[in-house]
């Protein structure tokens, strides 16, 4: 074999040997695998029961070794406004659902053990035993512009307007019907649906015993409903979860327009101002008189 060629074989296995060394001294490349790069997943911050609504507060993100398929993952490169937005839609995935299953806390959140409010076996999954779901038009005003999330407790609020009534103190009312039921679902405001005439463009869906929701059902038909959030009841610092309470007095008196503005004057004096300014009534019996004072 000539010379040349000797040397130009050895001048190559040389420039190889070199390539190589190179390669190797390189930092490794991870793995491309989402599934099984180490990742950060959404797990619970403690204890869920079955049926139990998801929150923010119940959630959060926690690394991992690796993402089993059906995890939720958080976005990648959380430092820009992009990655933001995925994180925030990854987290919202589970807010309002409900678990099919109890989870402990620190244990992944799963795709297959939660139901949405979409989907069809969402209320036998969320209620409570013999308790009822009822869905109903709340005023754009108070908790319901917003304030509202599954999982929370309200009171329902009636307001009822006597436009006729001669007495302005007397006018209008507010009282508390049904108190403490827990939010189901709440549906985004209808704009369409918000007008000067109508202040109705959210549902709400409550959960109920068969009384409170009669109750509703009149209240629906007697003016105007709105809740009010009530804060969470706590056993040990752990937020409860509890069933609905059996109905019982609210204890609460009608809060009448009179009670609001002073200018409107005393409904009872009011009432008293009236009475004496009517005249007497005269009743015949037969052939004797009687003047009658009205009450």
């Amino acid at each position: 074999m000539p010379s040349k060629t000797i040397l130009t074989a050895l001048f190559l296995v040389s420039v190889g040997v070199v390539v190589v060394v190179l390669l190797r001294a390189l930092p490794q490349q991870p793995s491309a695998d989402p599934v099984n790069a180490k990742a950060e997943i959404l797990v619970a911050t403690t204890t869920l029961l079955p049926g139990a609504l998801l929150r923010d507060k119940d959630v959060a993100w926690q690394a991992a070794a690796k993402a089993d398929p059906g995890e939720i993952i958080r976005p990648s490169g959380v430092g820009n406004n992009a990655a933001a937005e995925l994180e925030q839609k990854a987290r919202a995935e589970v807010f309002g659902a409900a678990l099919r299953a109890e989870i402990i806390a620190g244990e992944p959140i799963r795709r297959t053990t939660i139901v949405k409010p979409a989907d069809r076996d969402f209320l036998q999954m969320v209620l409570s035993p013999g308790a009822r779901a009822i869905a109903i038009p709340v005023a754009t005003g108070g908790a319901s512009t917003g304030l509202l999330y599954p999982g929370d407790r309200v009171d329902v609020i009636l307001t009822q307007s006597f436009k006729n009534d001669p007495l302005p103190a007397r006018r209008s009312v507010s009282e508390t019907v049904v108190k403490s039921l827990r939010v189901l679902v709440v549906d985004p405001i209808d704009v369409k649906s918000v007008s000067a005439s109508n202040a109705f463009g959210r549902t709400v869906t409550l959960e109920v015993t068969p009384e409170q929701a009669e109750k509703i059902n009149v209240a629906t038909e007697l003016g105007k409903l709105s809740l009010t959030l009530r804060g969470v009841s706590r056993a040990g610092g752990v937020a409860v979860n509890s069933p609905p309470r059996p109905p019982t007095a609210t204890g609460v008196k009608p809060t009448w327009a009179g009670d609001v503005s002073p200018a409107l004057g005393d409904a009872p004096l009011a009432r008293e101002a009236v009475a004496v300014e009517r005249a007497p009534i005269e009743v015949i019996h037969g052939t004797k008189s009687v003047t009658v004072k009205p009450q």
